[in-house]
């Protein structure tokens, strides 16, 4: 070689260092209890949870072999949590906590008056 010597420098050093975030326990009742009211209306039949660099995700299915109708994220930005309801690629809601992002999937009762006759 021209008399300069090779340093070994460790791989991990220049990966990013990946952040993986999960449900806490009481995230996943929330949503395991807002899954099961809609398998027991007959809604949605199957759910997945998967987790990539920074983002936790929970995504329900109408059927198995489709894609996910809504899918939960939990992800972390400038050191705050951020949930989101997502369809496909649509944001519908987005909040600091999941319960006041879950809110998205609560419905009202409408009172329908009485056809008259």
């Amino acid at each position: 070689m021209n008399g300069k010597s090779a340093k070994i420098l460790p791989l991990k050093d220049f990966r990013a260092r990946r952040q993986t975030l999960y449900f806490s326990r009481a995230e996943l009742n929330q949503l395991l209890g807002l899954y099961s009211r809609n398998v027991a209306r007959g809604v949605w039949r199957d759910y997945a949870i998967d987790h990539r660099d920074g983002i936790a995700l929970f995504s329900v299915f109408r059927h198995t072999q489709e894609g996910a109708t809504y899918t939960i994220a939990k992800s972390m930005r400038a050191g705050a949590v951020e949930f989101m309801v997502l369809c496909g690629r649509q944001r519908l809601r987005a909040a600091g906590s999941l319960a006041e992002a879950l809110e998205y999937f609560r419905t009202s009762l409408t009172v329908i008056p009485a056809a008259s006759g």
